[in-house]
């Protein structure tokens, strides 16, 4: 007689897309690790590199900024959205 093994159910919540996209308007890369800890990281390294441009260049390089904070933005809303449809879909 084989024993049967029990069910085990994980039990995940969803992410609000709301909160990441107030997070990284707020914080910027360091609000994406909410949504995505890769992408965070990966645009934590970008502004970095942007960050010492700026000193080098006495802050003609801040204005690139301005482009990499709304890629944050969007980035870590697609992050949250896609993960809430892999969990519901069962994927994660």
């Amino acid at each position: 007689m084989a024993s049967e093994q029990p069910q085990r159910i994980v039990v995940t919540s969803t992410k609000s897309v709301g909160i990441a996209i107030l997070l990284t308007i707020l914080f910027g890369p360091l609000g994406m690790l909410y949504s995505t800890v890769p992408g965070g990281l990966i645009m934590l390294a970008i502004n970095g590199v942007i960050f010492l441009l700026s000193l080098l260049t006495a802050g003609l390089g801040a204005f690139l900024f301005f482009i990499t904070w709304p890629v944050c933005v969007i980035w870590g809303a697609m992050a949250v959205k896609s993960y809430n449809e892999k969990l519901v879909a069962g994927q994660r």
